[in-house]
């Protein structure tokens, strides 16, 4: 069974926006995930959002380095991170599924475990509202935390 952890997404003290926040965290996330040697999604908004967080896994760290590609680019065998943001999900079976779009993805239930933010914004905690939700519906376990970095 499916498991989602929403990370409760700290007060902002940068110049950074709350969803610059969530994709710093959603970066950090994966490379910890990486290090585990688990196999992981990160499910995007858009085209866009995909191209900035393929960008940010280059450079949010300047020590670490977290092999990824964008869905459908990179080696054959796949790499340890994917990033895309279609409605079929991830080209073959990973463990983690961190989703950054508005709603639930409908493959999000092929995943053991599902990491979703809930973002120091207003607007942004309405649509994690509403995904929880749909968590919820789909049967999935929920639960939330505080970001422990």
């Amino acid at each position: 069974m499916s498991k989602t952890l929403f990370y409760l997404m700290p007060a902002l003290n940068t110049q950074a926006t709350a969803a610059e926040s969530v994709y710093l965290a959603a970066c950090q996330i994966a490379e910890q995930h990486y290090r585990q040697q688990k196999l992981v999604y990160i499910h995007c908004q858009s085209k866009q959002q995909a191209y900035a967080i393929d960008e940010l896994l280059w450079q949010f760290e300047p020590t670490a380095f977290v092999p990824h590609n964008l869905k459908g680019e990179g080696p054959i065998t796949g790499s340890p991170v994917e990033i895309g943001f279609d409605k079929l999900g991830a080209n073959k079976s990973r463990q983690l599924l961190i989703n950054l779009a508005d709603q639930v993805p409908t493959f999000a239930v092929k995943f053991p475990q599902i990491i979703d933010f809930v973002a120091n914004d207003d607007a942004l905690k309405n649509i994690a509202r509403l995904r929880y939700r749909e968590y919820k519906q789909l049967g999935i376990t929920l639960d939330t935390a505080e970001l422990p970095f």
